[in-house]
């Protein structure tokens, strides 16, 4: 009796959902009218809709996503069915790691994953220390002379030390950090840049070309085998890989190099700058991460990284996440179009009153006690989750953790003044100087 053939796997089908809520016209036109960020066009949409919602910008809706469980559905579970398209640095980074997509990006995150995490990150352990006993002595000096500083640009020129050495094998040169500044003026460009890639690449060429003649000169260096004191860096693994794989040409180094510069130290630098602005708003929160340390090394560092976490939940590293659904899918109960743009929202998730009780209030304590904070993984991810989380997650809470050891024991800062208004750019800063003079700490 002839028998019925085994059936092959079956196609996804996705399940019919509900349309998605969509806020009425009127709302998106008051809010253009007004002017304002779009960070307050998707509050007003979040409140009005709930987690998965939908509004339009165009004649297509574009659906905001804030729920936990929509939130590990689309970059957790199904990566493969929302897709990053383009990032809106790629003027900046080219196809480095962070633009590429499809098979390139699996090879170059695999090629740079192990740099990140293990005896990767063991290797780059002295190199952060390094850069931060650099930046504790430049304090020690302003406590002496009582010299005002800028915060944020002491933050930034940390990261940016640390990053190089860890790149090249060098400290930062004066030379090379004042060329460097051309990586923080063209980032803060690109959201208002023309719509036209040409118009938009002329807008800041002459930054561009300062960037380029750095990452050649680095690039030139390291292949003449001229290690820096701290020995090899992550630019001689680039170049390793060029003499087996052809499509690490010189342009991709450099891609790769600038991407590591802007995604090494551009939040990192920023995430430092909000927690001693925040520090200066909730002045017992440093006492207490202090106090709860004591005298053990390993609790005082708990303490500093959960400073370091809420500060994170409060300014996430990618505030906002687009991706593009490229199949059609049930997401939350909700049917998804193939071709939707979806925008993934951390600043808004962390934010959730029904998520993080008091979420406004800077409370470190939510992640040092077990029923502190919300365990779903959804629910908290300043630096994205699922196979496009960021690399460097491990490097960059290990660089911020080892600098609060060296100056937050030592030092208390007093601001001038602070910023009133914040940019939501690429990342999510500070919108003006942040001058402050430093004292001896009385405490810690």
């Amino acid at each position: 009796m002839a028998t019925e053939a085994s059936p092959g796997p079956l196609p996804y089908i996705p399940r019919t959902g509900l349309p998605v809520p969509e806020v009425q016209p009127a709302l998106v036109e008051r809010w253009r009218s007004q002017g304002g960020e779009l960070v307050d066009l998707l509050s007003q949409v979040r409140e009005r809709c709930g987690g998965v919602a939908a509004f339009r910008l165009g004649p297509d809706p574009t659906v905001l996503v804030t729920d936990p469980d929509a939130v590990q559905h689309v970059l957790a579970r199904h990566p493969d069915r929302y897709v990053k398209r383009s990032h809106r640095a790629r003027l900046l980074i080219g196809d480095g790691v962070l633009a590429a997509t499809g098979a390139a990006w699996k090879q170059q995150r695999r090629l740079l994953q192990s740099q990140f995490t293990g005896p990767g990150m063991r290797r780059y352990e002295q190199r952060i220390t390094d850069a931060a006993r650099t930046t504790a002595g430049r304090w020690a000096g302003y406590a002496r002379t009582g010299q005002t500083l800028d915060v944020g640009r002491e933050m930034h020129r940390f990261a940016l030390d640390t990053i190089w050495r860890s790149l090249t094998g060098h400290p930062l040169d004066d030379g090379t950090e004042r060329e460097l500044t051309a990586v923080a003026a063209v980032v803060a460009a690109l959201p208002t840049l023309p719509a036209d890639a040409t118009d938009a690449q002329n807008a800041v060429a002459a930054d561009l070309a300062r960037i380029d003649a750095v990452a050649r000169h680095a690039i030139e260096a390291a292949r003449d085998g001229t290690a820096g004191p701290d020995g090899p860096g992550l630019l001689h693994v680039l170049l390793d890989a060029a003499t087996e794989r052809p499509e690490y040409t010189d342009r991709l180094i450099r891609d790769e190099l600038v991407t590591l510069l802007v995604a090494g130290h551009e939040t990192t630098a920023t995430t430092l700058t909000w927690l001693y602005l925040l520090l200066d708003r909730y002045p017992t929160a440093r006492e207490q991460a202090l106090a709860v340390g004591g005298e053990d090394p390993a609790r005082r560092r708990r303490a500093i990284q959960a400073l370091i976490h809420e500060t994170l939940r409060l300014y996430p590293s990618a505030w906002i996440l687009p991706r593009h659904a490229t199949e059609d899918d049930t997401l939350a109960g909700h049917t998804v179009a193939a071709g939707t743009d979806i925008l993934v929202c951390p600043y808004l998730t962390h934010r959730d009153r029904e998520l993080w009780p008091d979420p406004e209030h800077f409370d470190p304590r939510r992640f040092l006690t077990p029923d502190g904070r919300t365990t779903h993984p959804g629910a908290y991810f300043p630096f994205g989750i699922g196979p496009r989380a960021c690399l460097g997650l491990q490097f960059a809470l290990r660089e911020a953790t080892i600098l609060l050891e060296h100056l937050l024991p030592a030092y208390a800062l007093a601001f001038h003044s602070a910023p009133t208004t914040t940019t939501f750019g690429i990342t999510v800063r500070p919108g003006g100087p942040t001058p402050a003079t430093l004292k001896r700490a009385q405490c810690g």
